[in-house]
C-alpha cells in the first residue's frame, strides 16, 4: 500500500494510465517521491515469492504491455517481476514507466521491477526517452523525476529462492548473491564494474568469459553459468535484455533463459513476445525431473491491435543496443 499517499487519487491515475492517459508534473513528482520511499527499502537482491510472472524488456511499447496485462491477468490480480528496459526505442516509454511506477506504489508487495541497462541517464538521453519528455511536457523535469527513481531500483531478484532474476547476465566481480547484495546501488550505472555487468552483460557459446561487443558488460559462457548456480544453490538464471524471435530461449542446457517482451520490437523486428509463468508450487521441485524448468509456463504473444489512438512518430528509431 502506499505510504501516506492518497489512494483514492491513486487508483484514479491508475484507471487514467492503463487507458493512455498520463500524469501533470507534479503529479509524477509525488509518484517518484513515494516510489523512491518503496524502493529504497528494498534489497539488492529482491525476495519474490510464487505464484509469479516473469517479464522481459518492454522499450516503450505501451499498447503491448496493456497485451501482456490482458494475457498473464492484471495487477494485483497477478504477482509481477519486470527486468527492465521499460523505456527507450517505443513511442510511449512515458505512459509505460508512469504506469508501471504506479502499480508499484499502489501494490508493492504484487510487482517488483527491476533496473536495466535503459533505466540510466546517459542512455535515456540518446534513445527517445528525454527527447518524449521533452516533446510531451516542455521541459526535462519529469525525465529527471523518472530517472532519479531509476537510481532506487533492485538490481537483481530471487524468486523462490531459486531463480536469479536481472536484466542482463553476470558478473566477474560477483560469485555469491551475497556480493550483490553489498552493492551500492543508488547511483547512476557505471560504464564499468559489477553494476554495469548486471544489466549489460550476456551468456554466450563460447566458455569463460569474453569481450562484449556492447562496448559494457562480458560475454559469459555455461561453464561460468554452471558454477555460479551450483555455489549459489540456484536452478536457474532469468534474464532479459536480447531480442529473442520466440519470445523466449534457453540456453546453457537449461540454466539460462531470456524472456524478451515487446514484440515486434521497434515496430519492424516481427519477433513474438514472451512471459513466463512461475506456479505457486516449485518450493520442492528442485531436482525432480527437469526441476522448476519443466514446471514453469511460457505465454507467447503478438502487437496489440492498434486502434484509433496508435500513431507513429515522423521517424521509425532506427537504433538497436
Amino acid at each position: 500500500m502506499a505510504s501516506n499517499m492518497d489512494l483514492v487519487k491513486l487508483d484514479s491515475q491508475i484507471v487514467s494510465l492503463r487507458t493512455g492517459g498520463t500524469l501533470n508534473e507534479s503529479e509524477v513528482k509525488d509518484l517518484c517521491e513515494h516510489a523512491k520511499q518503496i524502493l529504497h527499502k528494498e534489497k539488492n537482491v529482491a525476495e519474490v515469492p510464487c505464484p509469479v510472472t516473469i517479464c522481459g524488456d518492454i522499450h516503450g511499447q505501451y499498447y503491448d504491455l496493456q497485451e501482456l496485462f490482458r494475457i498473464g491477468g492484471e495487477c494485483p490480480d497477478s504477482n509481477y517481476l519486470f527486468m527492465g528496459d521499460y523505456v527507450d526505442r517505443g513511442y510511449y516509454s512515458l505512459e509505460t514507466v508512469t504506469l508501471l511506477v504506479a502499480l508499484k506504489v499502489r501494490y508493492p508487495t504484487r510487482i517488483c521491477i527491476l533496473r536495466g541497462n535503459h533505466e540510466s541517464r546517459q542512455i535515456t538521453q540518446v534513445y527517445g526517452f528525454y527527447d518524449e519528455c521533452l516533446r510531451k511536457y516542455g521541459n526535462a523535469n519529469v525525465w529527471k523525476y523518472f530517472t532519479d527513481t531509476f537510481d532506487y531500483l533492485p538490481m537483481t531478484a530471487v524468486v523462490a529462492n531459486q531463480i536469479f532474476c536481472l536484466h542482463g547476465g553476470l558478473s566477474p566481480s560477483i560469485d555469491t548473491l551475497d556480493h550483490a547484495r553489498q552493492l551500492d546501488r543508488v547511483q547512476e550505472v557505471p560504464h564499468e564494474g559489477p553494476m554495469c555487468d548486471l544489466v549489460w552483460s550476456d551468456p554466450d557459446d563460447r566458455c569463460g568469459w569474453g569481450i562484449s561487443p556492447r562496448g559494457a558488460g562480458y560475454t559469459f559462457g555455461q561453464d561460468i553459468t554452471e558454477q555460479f548456480t551450483h555455489v549459489n544453490n540456484l536452478s536457474f538464471i532469468s534474464r532479459a535484455h536480447q531480442l529473442v524471435m520466440e519470445g523466449y530461449q534457453w540456453q546453457h542446457n537449461d540454466k539460462v533463459v531470456t524472456i524478451f517482451s515487446a514484440p515486434n520490437y521497434c515496430y519492424r523486428c516481427g519477433n513474438q513476445a514472451a512471459i513466463m509463468e512461475v506456479p505457486d508450487n516449485v518450493d520442492n521441485l528442485r531436482g525432480q525431473d527437469g526441476g522448476i524448468q519443466a514446471k514453469v509456463k511460457f505465454a507467447q504473444f503478438d502487437p496489440a491491435p492498434r486502434d484509433e489512438n496508435w500513431h507513429k512518430s515522423p521517424r521509425t528509431p532506427d537504433y538497436f543496443l
